[in-house]
């Protein structure tokens, strides 16, 4: 079952693991500048892609790079004061500013988000469990994705066509109408336990946060975030039209403006790169106590799956750590990418948007990390043994390279990610081998034997496939692929 949150995150990592050839040492700083021109120039030349801006800060010291245009039809090369539509990386700034208020004694992460709203919400709790603050933050807190909650509205509708529908009946929708609408909730498990995007969650959070700060979320923003770290502020306010990009869809239709109020705390803001790279900067530092504190995991693991406040948190192949989080609006996509331990940050934007431009983004940021750093040597001794000794040999080979190099981090998404990955290259064969793999590292994960039944299935071994859905289904009753296989099986 290859299903998860952070997919695509781990499909990024597997690129270099994957990769044929020698592996490249770290390039000087000409080989970085040309492989990163390289690669940009190579993303706006893709379809449907306009333009790019990447903005890096490294050691302290930042640097920039813009590709295509920003408007179709005219050759208008983007800058780093362009502006772009950030998305959901507008939701790490409310986390950080939950983060301010904790640490101002105003709020507790755990209380109950009640204390915080008007009236009565008795439907904000499953069988005695409320939502906490800190659920509003790491995707925990059971409320829909979206107010309206009207998940069917727009099936029957042109694709292209939706971003104009939801711009009309968003225009007028008003706080009123989103509390209104939040009574109406019906929380279908406790919270805390399932992480589900909302950005009901997180609009909510912003107007809580405007209700213990007394003041605008806005203005919030300006006082505590922008002014102090001398970032421009672009949400609502008038600025020269030619320092926008223009955004557009996969299929290079220009999109409406996602400047809604209704939305502001979940994904309305718009930054620069060179405004966004100092807030990432400053979240590279990690030197406010606000900041440690939304690097905190407060939902599992760096190992396995984590977030802290609204930052997604990560082990790489090779121990480093990994923050980041990624945006998309109706016309924009965008990437922040932050390695602590190597003193990097890195802020991704596009004027395009469809399923893949966030994908690609966190792709062409890893490759820049290559191309300044070079492979892991990790993943290099893993890869050149496994070359040798074959898939087969595949637990003997980690064993043999943690020896050599104990940093070597393998995750059981990584590895079932991998495994996937092979399979959709047609090499069932080592694919079976790295879900093997994963079973002898992960015994106790239920998904790592749904994986291994799921490729004897499709190897035709339908003995070891029933065994190996029912172990899932032991470790995990609620594995619905399971007990679909099973029953077809008359198991």
């Amino acid at each position: 079952m290859k299903t998860s949150l952070f997919f695509t995150t781990y499909l990024l990592l597997l690129s270099g693991l994957l990769a044929n050839g020698q592996p490249k040492p770290p390039a000087s700083n000409t080989q970085a500048e040309a492989t990163i021109q390289q690669l940009g120039t190579a993303f706006v030349h893709e379809k449907s892609h306009v333009g790019l801006s990447v903005g890096i800060v490294r050691n302290g010291k930042t640097s920039f790079y813009n590709f295509g245009t920003t408007e179709k039809g005219k050759n208008e090369l983007p800058t780093q004061h362009t502006i772009y539509e950030i998305g959901s990386i507008s939701k790490t700034f409310g986390g950080l500013l939950l983060a301010r208020a904790v640490i101002d004694k105003r709020v507790r992460l755990e209380d109950d988000i009640r204390q915080y709203l008007d009236g009565d919400y008795p439907n904000l709790a499953f069988k005695g469990q409320p939502i906490r603050l800190v659920n509003l933050t790491n995707w925990t807190s059971e409320l829909p994705d979206n107010f309206p909650d009207k998940p069917d509205a727009y099936k029957q509708a042109n694709p292209d066509s939706i971003a104009f529908l939801i711009v009309n009946e968003l225009q007028n929708y008003t706080r009123q109408d989103f509390f209104n609408d939040l009574h109406n909730v019906t929380l279908k498990a406790a919270p805390g336990q399932n992480p589900r995007h909302s950005n009901v969650a997180a609009q909510l959070l912003g107007y809580i946060l405007e209700k213990i700060y007394q003041k605008p979320f806005a203005e919030l923003i300006a006082t505590q975030i922008e002014q102090p770290l001398g970032m421009r502020n672009t949400f609502g306010s008038p600025q020269p039209a030619d320092r926008f990009a223009i955004g557009y869809s996969g299929n290079g239709v220009q999109m409406p403006a996602f400047t809604l109020k209704a939305m502001q705390a979940a994904g309305g803001l718009r930054y620069s790169a060179a405004d966004l790279l100092k807030y990432a900067a400053y979240q590279l530092e990690e030197r406010d106590p606000a900041v440690k504190i939304s690097h905190q995991p407060t939902w599992g693991s760096p190992d396995s799956q984590a977030f802290g406040l609204n930052w997604f948190l990560h082990k790489t192949i090779d121990s480093k750590r990994r923050i980041e989080h990624s945006g998309g609006t109706f016309g924009f996509a965008s990437y922040c990418d932050l390695y602590p331990d190597q003193k990097t940050a890195l802020v991704l934007f596009a004027n395009n948007s469809d399923q893949s431009t966030q994908g690609q983004l966190g792709e062409l940021s890893s490759k820049i990390m290559d191309a300044l750093f070079g492979k892991p040597a990790a993943l290099t001794a893993l890869n050149a043994e496994l070359e040798k000794q074959g898939f087969a040999q595949a637990l003997a080979v980690v064993k043999a390279v943690r020896k050599k190099h104990p940093e070597l981090f393998l995750s059981e998404e990584y590895v079932n990610i991998w495994g996937y990955t092979l399979a959709g290259q047609g090499k069932l064969n080592e694919a079976l081998e790295i879900f093997k793999l994963n079973v002898s590292l992960y015994p106790k994960g239920y998904n790592t034997y749904d994986s291994l039944a799921e490729t004897y299935d499709r190897l035709g071994n339908r003995g070891l496939a029933i065994k190996n859905y029912k172990q899932s289904l032991a470790l995990n009753p609620g594995n619905t692929n399971a007990i679909e296989y099973l029953k077809k099986a008359g198991q």
